[in-house]
């Protein structure tokens, strides 16, 4: 069945394309299917593969009458590098959304994750907890843009609202708060079972305004930071000095948009932390973006996020780090990036239970992200809860089996159990070898080899001597050679090694909490006494 977005009449003849009685493009009735590649109005494309993201629940389930997911657009432009302008068109509504009271929208990881898949609505709705979808697609032709949304109910398949924008780029802005506008008004009049009063709307235009009081005041200034995220994604060292590149250009056009500046400065913490730039300069760098976002808007969530990272994970002020994410927790209760560092830090200051609910809040609004699956295993794992941190660490690997550190980490849970042969084959599937030779060596001492885990240092040392310091500190800690392990730990705070960041809480250090040299290396790194473990 299909029907006609404008007068919604519905049509049995699948084969009619246009409406009869005001020629609008006809839309699918309730088939329940959705593919990226191809969603209605535009012509359906053969998909070639099937494959699906992993049928994980969230961690809570809850009323999702007011919850939708906004999934990537597909392009539909000749040109494929205008995909930057798809997925970004759809992520900002997704950003948008998300900050509209009453509204609750899956996180992007999540969204995002069916891109390219064959996947039915009632599937979408299962995995992520949503009872509606938006998609869409985008058609460029020079400075014209032609973009078809709909809104489509995940129970039936039913297209709640649909419509087709064909535009310049220069109204694009107009369309995007449009189609917020339509999706909000929508979801809030099945809530309330009635059709949304002239007063309604008027609210929601408000709102929606003040959703979107960040956003580029320039048009292109907006199109090249939606370049220069599509470039950051993919996190190569060329891609992300191509995101850099763009972020810039947008900054010069418009100089006050707090969201590029803050993009600018997670592209630099990453180009920093991957040592594809010179770290201490793009620390710097990175921090001074912050800054730069703080003095246009000082309560702005993702910039405090940033600083509170860089304190925590380069510059080891703990304590201002503590206080820079609760500020952005402050300010943007539901922002999914601050509230997962928040877990990050609060787990690493022995907040174990703060930790658990900022991981657990994540998955619940973003239930396919990777990472914070790992970071609740790593919560559950200190707390003693094996059985559920390994259930966690399972479900990132069922997320992406390539993934870094997961397997790793997980063997060292399975070793605490004393399962040391599947400990062996999850270390053998890592495939980091930073990772990959730190879990071997640990498990090889453990399980009374301990020539084995010197035949790996061998190896290992030459190879990861500054960036693995923090992990060789580790292996010389579980191996009972104390020395050597202050040794690491000195090295790895003179080359500021993130994972010092991590040293009150990491389990392998245990052994040192009592050696005299302990209490003095957390002195000088400059840890508030209150952060010390217990022992």
């Amino acid at each position: 069945m299909k029907r006609c977005p404008a007068c919604r009449r519905d049509y049995f003849d699948d084969s009619l394309l246009y409406c009869l009685d005001d020629g609008s493009a006809l839309l699918d009735g309730p088939t329940g299917l959705h593919s990226t590649a191809a969603p209605a109005p535009e012509p359906a494309t053969v998909m070639l593969h099937t494959t699906q993201p992993p049928s994980l629940e969230p961690v809570t389930q809850i009323h999702n009458g007011n919850a939708i997911a906004v999934l990537p657009f597909a392009n539909m432009s000749r040109d494929e590098d205008a995909e930057y302008l798809s997925d970004g068109l759809a992520e900002e509504l997704l950003n948008v959304l998300s900050r509209i009271n009453g509204l609750r929208v899956a996180g992007r990881t999540s969204a995002f994750s069916f891109k390219g898949k064959q996947t039915t609505f009632a599937e979408i709705g299962q995995q992520l907890n949503v009872s509606s979808v938006l998609e869409g697609s985008v058609r460029t032709a020079g400075k014209r843009v032609r973009i078809s949304v709909q809104l489509v109910n995940v129970s039936d398949g039913y297209h709640l609202w649909s419509q087709s924008y064909d535009r310049t780029m220069d109204d694009i802005f107009a369309i995007q708060d449009d189609i917020a506008a339509s999706v909000v008004g929508e979801v809030r009049g099945r809530l309330l079972d009635k059709e949304p009063d002239p007063s309604l709307s008027r609210q929601v235009k408000v709102e929606i305004a003040d959703a979107v009081k960040d956003r580029a005041d320039d048009p292109e200034s907006h199109r090249l930071m939606l370049l220069g995220r599509h470039f950051a994604f993919r996190q190569s060292p060329e891609d992300l000095e191509k995101a850099v590149d763009h972020f810039e250009q947008a900054l010069k056009i418009d100089p006050r948009n707090p969201q590029c500046w803050v993009e600018l400065g997670m592209v630099r913490h990453l180009q920093a932390s991957n040592g594809f730039v010179e770290p201490k300069s793009g620390f710097e760098q990175a921090k001074e973006c912050a800054g730069r976002a703080l003095s246009i808007r000082n309560d702005f969530a993702a910039a405090h996020a940033l600083v509170a990272n860089i304190r925590f994970a380069v510059e080891y002020d703990f304590k201002r780090a503590d206080e820079a994410i609760h500020e952005a927790l402050r300010s943007e209760p539901e922002n999914l990036l601050a509230t997962r560092i928040c877990g990050l830090i609060s787990r690493n200051l022995g907040r174990l239970a703060e930790s658990e609910e900022m991981y657990s809040r994540v998955i619940e609004i973003d239930p396919l992200n990777l990472s914070a699956y790992v970071g609740l295993a790593e919560t559950l794992k200190l707390f003693g809860r094996m059985n559920e941190a390994e259930r966690s660490y399972r479900k990132a690997i069922e997320l992406s089996n390539q993934t870094i550190y997961v397997h790793a980490f997980l063997s060292l849970l399975l070793l605490e159990q004393g399962r040391i042969e599947e400990a062996r084959a999850e270390a053998d599937n890592e495939t980091t070898p930073t990772w990959r030779g730190w879990a071997k060596a640990i498990i090889e001492n453990a399980a009374g080899r301990p020539d084995e885990a010197e035949k790996i240092l061998v190896d290992y040392i030459p190879e990861f001597r500054d960036a693995g310091a923090f992990q060789i500190a580790e292996i010389f800690a579980q191996m009972g050679r104390a020395d050597k392990a202050f040794e690491y730990l000195e090295r790895a705070l003179a080359v500021r090694d993130p994972g010092i960041s991590s040293i009150v809480a990491s389990s392998h250090l245990r052994s040192l909490h009592l050696d005299t040299r302990w209490q003095p290396l957390l002195q000088k790194i400059g840890i508030p006494e209150e952060y010390w473990p217990k022992n």
